[in-house]
């Protein structure tokens, strides 16, 4: 693929959480701080040196000796600084969010959204003026809450709904969004996963445009335009569609195209889209070789949220429901 190699193949067993300085599931935040999150046991902590958590947020002590900062996490999906230097993190399976306190090792509830209505919270992502914008998944909504908790904008009528073309915040319809990420633009780009499409919400604009999908299934549009692209699809899967996405410092866009099995990435400057991992040909309870080269013969039965830091990709697979793959991506 000429501008990506792979750099490491880490297979993590079902006792494994921190292997070889990473974790299977988490995310580097901006000062390169790496966070591991265990949905299924409902914490998260901080990677230190060794494989060890400096600390972990959990409703009881996760492990021995190691700090536990108290919070009542249920299915954690993601977290990010905030300007004040504490954290926030958001549990899909309670729909709330938490502030985390490092430094006084203290922990609060934020949000709490089945107050709002909100039927789980995916993402907590947080733009260039302190806002945290969240993914309602199954709700089809993208909500805005200031530093406060409290919500100043809501995206979404809480019906599935798609718009080719740019609309006005008061008209944009999602449906089912998977994943949230801000660009280096300071705008925020939406995996809209069962429309097939990448949005990207203009915030100066008041405006979400599709950068990616046509609203079907698919794996049309290699080295062409993103635009008109498609994207796999799996009818029967609860959760249908790309599941996973990504931006790095340039704006080029990463989607973890779980159901055609590859990593497709569009181009900031052409919108050109490709594959640049994966092979289409899947083996799901396979793990990849760690000594492989080829990012075509990957593996990636099940690719889950992937990570961007510092020129590297981090593309995380489940092999089985226990066991899974965290694929290194460098950039050539």
């Amino acid at each position: 693929m000429g501008d990506w190699e792979i750099e490491r193949i880490i297979n993590f067993g079902a006792d494994d959480f921190c292997k070889d300085g990473f974790v299977h599931f988490g995310f580097h935040d901006k000062e390169g701080k790496q966070y591991g999150l265990e949905h299924k046991k409902h914490f998260l902590g901080l990677v230190g040196a060794s494989d060890k958590l400096e600390w972990t947020v959990a409703g009881q002590t996760v492990f021995p000796g190691v700090p536990n900062i108290r919070a009542e996490l249920k299915y954690p999906i993601y977290i990010d600084n905030l300007p004040d230097s504490t954290l926030v993190v958001s549990n899909f399976g309670s729909a709330r969010l938490h502030r985390i306190d490092v430094g006084r090792m203290e922990a609060r509830l934020l949000v709490d959204g089945s107050d709002l209505g909100m039927r789980d919270a995916g993402n907590c992502v947080v733009d260039d003026e302190g806002f945290i914008w969240v993914n309602e998944v199954e709700g089809c909504r993208i909500w805005r809450f200031d530093s406060t908790g409290k919500p100043t904008l809501t995206l979404g009528d809480g019906k599935p709904g798609f718009h080719s073309e740019p609309v006005g915040f008061s008209e944009a319809r999602f449906s089912w969004i998977y994943d949230i990420r801000k660009g280096p633009d300071g705008n925020i780009y939406v995996l809209d996963s069962r429309n097939f499409a990448v949005r990207m919400i203009d915030i100066m604009n008041r405006k979400v445009l599709t950068l990616a999908g046509t609203g079907k299934g698919g794996y049309e549009g290699e080295g062409e335009i993103a635009r008109f692209a498609t994207f796999g699809s799996d009818p029967s899967a609860h959760f249908n569609g790309p599941i996973s996405l990504s931006v790095d410092e340039a704006g080029n866009i990463f989607v973890g195209d779980r159901f055609n099995h590859v990593v497709r990435m569009i181009h900031k400057e052409t919108g050109i889209i490709r594959t640049i991992a994966g092979s289409r040909e899947n083996f799901a309870e396979e793990e990849n070789d760690p000594t492989e080269t080829d990012l075509l013969a990957l593996n990636l039965p099940k690719i889950s949220s992937m990570d961007y830091h510092n020129g590297r990709l981090f593309v995380p697979t489940d092999i089985t429901e226990d066991t899974g793959d965290l694929i290194v991506l460098r950039k050539a």
